[in-house]
């Protein structure tokens, strides 16, 4: 497969995608890790790898810094030695390297660790290191594989601050390699979502969630994730009966394979209720309600399909409950035959 992937600079660029989808693959060859096998890598109009011209730039001589989802720190390295290792590498004088380090060590919060080994220190604070030792020589590129995979809830939330705060005080260029779409979600001022080798959307955050260009992109991305309604002519649920006449009265001849809709677009009152002129509506039993500390996922059943709504508020009907459904006819997503979304969906008006 071909990847077509350009970062502008100063770019937050997360790769997202699952397991086995190129993510790494494509860090790995940035880095000169791997080798492409056809195309070419440009860094700042300078060709880095290009099978067709026989040039290849060895990774220590492209100015980037990497973070493994390891850490890779030296075992038998001071967390200082650690840090100052690739100023060393460069031959940068004691001084200068001990005054880089303390700099960097200082910003990062492990300056009174600089004695310890990383065997004597937390995951949290190895990541800082390994941080501190890549930061430190001021690197034109950043490259990190999945650095926060290793971490607990609550120091992935803090390393997520922290990258936020290198990534406006250095201004570089940073890919990101995650498989978590919340940490992409949050980090990144570009996503570039991905699976099985194919670049399946390079966006802005909100457009990936909002826009979705097709179903794998507005599955993959949402949690819990989108609803799908099929509306083929095979399809005979009420459900989508319902649906497929709802989207023709207001999109005469639009070619519709499918409708997604987000959990927390569904608005749930009692059965008692009735729709609107415009927001599309049934009727649906309650088949579960599970809380998910400050948020509730319910479990709506009509007929035989499954929707998921979410909300942040107690939920105001019981499990077992037939209940009215709603959701606004712009919250619908639109898909073809195909998977692909239909660009003029913005609203079914």
């Amino acid at each position: 497969m071909g990847l077509d992937l350009e970062i502008g600079e100063g770019e937050f660029l997360c790769i997202l995608g699952p397991s086995g989808c190129g993510k790494t693959t494509t860090l790995r060859m940035v880095a000169g890790l791997e080798h492409p096998t056809s195309g070419e890598i440009l860094v700042g109009g300078q060709v880095y790898d290009s099978v067709e011209k026989g040039i290849f730039v060895p990774p220590e001589n492209r100015n980037m810094g990497f973070v493994f989802q390891s850490y890779a720190l030296w075992p038998h390295l001071t967390v200082q030695d650690n840090v100052e290792f690739g100023l060393a590498l460069r031959n940068v004088d004691r001084r200068t390297r001990a005054a880089a380090c303390d700099e960097i060590m200082e910003k990062l919060g492990i300056a009174a660790y600089r004695n310890r080994y990383p065997s004597d220190l937390s995951g949290g604070q190895q990541q800082r290191v390994a941080l501190a030792r890549m930061l430190v020589v001021r690197p034109d590129v950043i490259l990190m594989d999945e650095p926060l995979s290793n971490l607990d809830a609550k120091l992935r939330l803090e390393m997520r601050a922290e990258l936020k705060r290198i990534h406006l005080e250095s201004r570089a260029t940073i890919m990101f390699v995650t498989h978590d779409q919340w940490e992409a979600m949050t980090l990144a001022s570009v996503i570039a979502v991905m699976n099985q080798g194919t670049l399946q959307q390079l966006d802005s955050p909100d457009n990936i969630y909002n826009r979705p260009r097709n179903r794998f992109v507005a599955g993959f991305v949402g949690s819990p994730p989108m609803n799908f309604v099929e509306l083929s002519s095979a399809e005979r649920s009420e459900l989508s009966t319902s649906l497929r006449k709802y989207i023709e009265n207001r999109r005469p001849g639009a070619s519709v394979g499918s409708a997604g809709i987000r959990p927390e677009s569904i608005q749930i009152g009692p059965s008692t209720g009735g729709g609107t002129d415009t927001a599309y509506w049934g009727r649906a039993d309650v088949t579960g309600i599970m809380p998910t500390g400050g948020n509730w996922i319910i479990e709506l059943t009509v007929a035989t399909q499954k929707l998921f709504a979410t909300t942040n508020m107690p939920p105001p009907v019981q499990l077992g409950e037939n209940v009215i459904f709603r959701t606004d006819p712009g919250d619908l997503h639109l898909f073809n035959e195909e998977g692909n979304r239909l660009l003029d969906n913005d609203a079914v008006s």
